[in-house]
């Protein structure tokens, strides 16, 4: 009766952590670029208390006999499935159609990948993401440009005073992961190369399997608001059975204490 209470615990413990990551998901609905996460479970070890085959003396038996402990959370998942294009008319909202990060310099000189193409400019041209990180590789517009235009393969033109042709600045490059469910979430709609995830493929976009640019949309979160509350009904009905289990073991525990000699 004590493993009962110690496993639907664990259960209990278990789905608050799958309605912690449903809360997370339903809170950046909204967010650009967002990746809706889950959570995998695992079952715990099992106590083997009669093995099968004959072994440990027990001749012949068909099956074993084993005891689980309960369930535990291993891995957040995130989902990259492609999120709605929004059209912002904004030229400098860059969208992703397709698979691919952008990559951005963070302070310390590393590299980090995001999707959210919600891009400006600093007082010196420099093309960043509204947190203030760079674009990598750079771009810098001139501060007397008429016009920003980002083509499909990711080429930067400007259109400058006096020119009847724009000019090259530049181009956005995308990259690809092996393994993206394996990047390390950061915060800030930002993701960290693993060992996991593997090393970044980088080329233009509409190449090696990359996405094309979409400029004057902005890529939204994938959440399925209405998969995410069945999946919120579905933890806490598991929850409220694990609960229950616990109260049948404690009343159990007290019809047994009562037994008189």
């Amino acid at each position: 009766m004590l493993r009962a209470l110690r496993t639907a615990a664990l259960g209990m413990s278990a789905q608050q952590t799958s309605v912690d990551n449903t809360a997370n998901n339903l809170a950046n609905a909204n967010t650009t670029g967002f990746k809706r996460n889950r959570v995998a479970f695992q079952d715990l070890l099992y106590q083997r208390v009669r093995a099968a085959g004959g072994e440990d003396g027990a001749a012949g038996a068909p099956a074993s006999l084993q005891m689980g402990h309960g369930a535990l959370a291993v891995a957040t998942v995130a989902t990259f499935t492609q999120g709605g294009l929004s059209e912002t008319g904004n030229a400098l909202d860059l969208a992703i159609n397709g698979d691919g990060f952008f990559a951005v310099q963070m302070p310390d000189g590393s590299r980090s990948y995001t999707r959210d193409g919600a891009f400006t400019l600093t007082a010196d041209g420099l093309l960043v993401t509204q947190s203030g990180f760079a674009l990598d590789p750079g771009i810098e517009v001139p501060p007397d440009a008429l016009e920003v235009q980002v083509q499909a393969d990711g080429t930067v033109r400007a259109l400058l005073p006096g020119e009847t042709e724009p000019v090259e600045l530049g181009q956005v490059e995308l990259s690809r992961f092996q393994n993206p469910a394996g990047l390390r979430a950061l915060g800030g709609n930002l993701f960290a190369e693993t060992e996991g995830s593997g090393a970044p493929v980088i080329a233009p976009p509409g190449e090696d399997g990359l996405g094309t640019i979409q400029q004057g949309f902005l890529e939204g979160s994938n959440v399925d608001v209405v998969q995410e509350m069945v999946d919120l009904i579905a933890a806490q009905r598991a929850y409220e059975m694990n609960s229950k289990m616990v109260q049948a073991g404690e009343e159990m525990l007290q019809i047994a204490n009562g037994v008189k000699r």
